[in-house]
């Protein structure tokens, strides 16, 4: 798409100029180089008469070609090839202005001349191309020579060539500082031997240890290894790559994939979840983009770790407005102090509220207007609410009401509640409000469809999945911390098994759930649960936490098996026998067709639970729960081994 020349900066202008000029020296000079004793001064009257009216010509085709509105610091092939079709366009102008109307109207004979236009050809090349390379030159040793006197550390790649190249241009460009490409190690054969933008490949992944030792025997020591994306496929063993260069001394960090970061290449830690997971889902980005650009996102609980990764999301892909609605104060401003430093466009409002305050989310709904509300705000720690089961009633079920309700008075076009996978036959009060807030969505989803007439009425949707790495209250933070103590770590018991995703990822899908549910229209499930890979053990997840921290499991740092705690079950489930299941047609998300209930009996149900809640009877509560999610059940105690 063109920039509008009315919206030119100076440093546009100054390009197109610099165009013209180059455009005027190679005509002028190729005219010299032709004609220089050859009736030269009786030529160039007409030559400069005609000249203005061609480097205007020119400027509108550098133009149409996006020269003057290219970086020069960043200048690639497209902008090369660009400028050899500028060249040419030009050259072809010349030979139509020679042959068709200065030979036979004007001069009586060729003006200029095939071998003026040849040359022609060749010096715009050279004038419009080499000063940008020169340019570009300049920047690049400039780049380079501020690392080496700022003392950047030496620094080994680790990953495929195409990978270690957005590295190596990220330095280039000075995105990456403080930072020296020395070397890079390659898991693809094809790539040894070979140099990348001037830094060999010295070798394959097992290489490290000699590597590293080769350069400290030189007295350049190697301080620092960046893994790129492709080596943290399972077949390059990051976690062997890691421990090695742990053991070695080296400061480790990874180069998230352009799609994770869709930004420039910024370097970050490798965290443990980094090496859990199986690849994630490839996700459609221009579809979750086509969804939130420009609109206005409601995000409940985003101070929370999923709710602040959803606003992160809703900002990243392009949304006009994001109201942030949290209810710890501490939180809110965290969260809306991050979002505002990430230089988006997005206009941020963060504003303090409970969603069991029916009247205060209704008040913010109302005057915000937004079009899409994901409803983050949750109380979710399973041993927690088996004891103050009342506050897990008010906010799961209560709470979740206001939010729908407050939705459809406002106008939204869909609410989109964050469930879990332990609404699936649930055994623990956080599965039994979760499944009785999706019942409520279910029919409130349901009547929407059946008593309007508008093909656009409101979605109501709930996605499930299982745990988040990294999460607020998950197992990681947690070993992390006991690890750090110098343990030892606890865990429940040696079979519990559970099925863990990232929160990028968790997030993305819930937002592609989003967009098939508004392109369905009520035509399918207003349930849908992420595909969640296979399960992890938990021993072994802290065993390899151990390790990967430079420690022996058993021997430096103790397991210490704790018992099942209330409401826990040894091996969560993703999909139940009353609940089938269909392929959407979306990678990484399933649509599950859970028992529905009549939205009248639901609110004689959330009456009576008001009731039992004031009175502080939770046998009534559990009682009237149950009667809606018949498929609770208490799990049978599991003893500690």
């Amino acid at each position: 798409m063109l920039t509008p020349i009315s919206s030119f900066s100076y440093r546009n202008w100054l390009i197109a100029a610099h165009d013209a000029l180059a455009t005027t020296v190679a005509v002028l000079l190729s005219f010299y180089l032709r004609f220089d004793g050859d009736n030269l001064l009786d030529r160039l009257p007409l030559l400069l008469k005609i000249l203005p009216y061609f480097v205007f010509f020119s400027f509108l085709i550098c133009y149409a070609f996006q020269l003057t509105t290219t970086k020069w610091r960043f200048i690639s092939i497209p902008d090369l090839l660009n400028i050899l079709r500028v060249a040419t366009t030009l050259t072809i102008a010349l030979l139509v202005l020679d042959y068709i109307f200065l030979a036979p109207n004007i001069y009586g004979a060729f003006f200029l001349g095939k071998t003026t236009i040849v040359l022609y050809w060749f010096l715009e090349v050279f004038f419009l191309a080499g000063s940008r390379l020169a340019y570009r030159y300049f920047r690049y040793t400039r780049t380079r020579n501020k690392a080496r006197r700022t003392d950047a550390a030496p620094t080994l790649l680790v990953g495929r060539a195409a990978d270690a190249e957005v590295f190596l241009r990220g330095i280039e460009s000075g995105a990456v500082s403080r930072l020296w490409a020395v070397g890079i190690l390659s898991p693809a054969s094809s790539d040894r031997g070979q140099s990348i933008r001037s830094i060999p490949v010295l070798g394959g992944l097992d290489d490290l240890a000699d590597v590293v030792q080769d350069f400290a025997g030189r007295n350049k020591p190697i301080r620092h290894v960046v893994m790129t994306p492709s080596a943290f496929e399972k077949d390059a063993e990051p976690e062997a790559i890691l421990i090695k260069a742990r053991k070695l001394g080296l400061t480790v960090s990874r180069l998230p994939s352009l799609e994770e970061s869709r930004d420039a290449p910024r370097l970050a830690p490798v965290a443990v979840e980094d090496l859990l997971l199986r690849p994630s889902v490839n996700i459609d980005y221009t579809r979750l983009e086509e969804l939130l650009h420009g609109k206005a996102i409601a995000v409940t609980g985003g101070g929370g770790s999923i709710g602040h990764e959803m606003c992160d999301r809703v900002a990243t892909f392009g949304a006009a407005r994001l109201l942030v609605i949290e209810h710890s104060e501490p939180a809110l401003y965290a969260a809306t102090e991050a979002l505002a430093a990430r230089a988006s466009s997005t206009r941020i409002e963060g504003r303090i509220a409970d969603i069991r305050d029916r009247a205060r989310i209704f008040q913010l709904f109302n005057d915000f207007k937004p079009d899409l509300v994901f409803h983050a705000a949750a109380l979710k720690h399973v041993p927690i609410l088996e004891r103050d089961w009342g506050e897990g009633v008010k906010t799961n079920i209560f709470g979740s009401v206001n939010v729908a309700d407050a939705a459809r008075a406002s106008g939204a076009e869909a609410m989109v509640m964050i469930s879990t996978d332990k609404a699936i036959e649930p055994v623990s009060m956080l599965g039994l409000t979760k499944r009785f807030a999706e019942l409520y969505c279910q029919a409130l989803d349901r009547e929407l469809a059946t008593s309007s007439d508008d093909k656009r009425a409101m979605r109501l949707i709930s996605v499930r999945f299982g745990n988040v790495l990294a999460s607020n209250g998950s197992v990681v933070p947690k070993f992390k911390a006991q690890i750090e103590a110098g343990g030892p770590v606890t865990v429940t018991h040696p079979d519990m098994v559970r099925y863990f995703m990232t929160i990028r990822e968790a997030c993305d899908l819930v937002i592609t759930a989003a967009t098939h549910a508004l392109k369905s229209q009520h035509t399918d499930a207003s349930v849908f649960v992420l595909s969640m890979g296979q399960p992890v053990k938990i021993v072994e997840l802290a065993e390899r936490m151990i390790r990967l921290s430079g420690l022996q499991p058993g021997y430096d740092i103790e397991i210490v098996f704790s018992g099942v705690r209330p409401g826990e079950r040894l091996h969560e489930i993703l999909f139940a026998e009353h609940e089938p299941t269909t392929e959407i047609g979306v990678p990484g998300v399933m649509a599950a067709c859970p028992n529905e209930l009549p939205l009248p009996t639901l609110r004689q149900g959330l009456a009576a639970l008001e009731t039992a809640i004031a009175a502080g009877r939770q046998e009534d509560v559990v009682a009237i729960l149950k009667g809606a999610v018949p498929e609770f059940r208490i799990e049978p105690t599991v003893p500690a081994p």
